[in-house]
């Protein structure tokens, strides 16, 4: 059963950044995707950034250029590096496991950006 461990958020101002580490354990697959989803206050939870692999990356409209994701060599972490932070980023970030029909989610990690 895989694993996921969040860390990382924090409280930073608008036009900051932040990394997120997600570090999985369990049995990680090579040929998994790996994603990051936020959920804000009264909003439904929502894609940010997926890889899959270590190449095949997917970011949501609202992050790309912004928002970098990585894997590491190893396959069992993954990062996202936050930059140029706005405050509708603000939400819990959630890291994602998935391998056919089998998910994982980790606890969630806050991210507040203030104005």
């Amino acid at each position: 059963q895989v694993q996921l461990v969040e860390s990382g958020g924090g409280l930073v101002q608008a036009g900051g950044s932040l990394k997120l580490t997600c570090s999985g354990s369990g049995g990680i697959s090579s040929l998994s995707t790996m994603g990051w989803y936020r959920q804000a206050p009264g909003k439904q939870r929502e894609l940010v950034a997926t890889v899959t692999g270590h190449t095949q990356k997917h970011y949501a409209e609202d992050v790309k250029g912004r928002f970098f994701i990585s894997r590491t060599t190893n396959w069992s972490a993954i990062f996202l590096q936050m930059n140029s932070l706005k405050p509708e980023d603000t939400a819990v970030y959630y890291c994602h496991y998935r391998r056919l029909d089998y998910e994982s989610w980790g606890q969630g990690t806050q991210v507040t950006v203030s104005s």
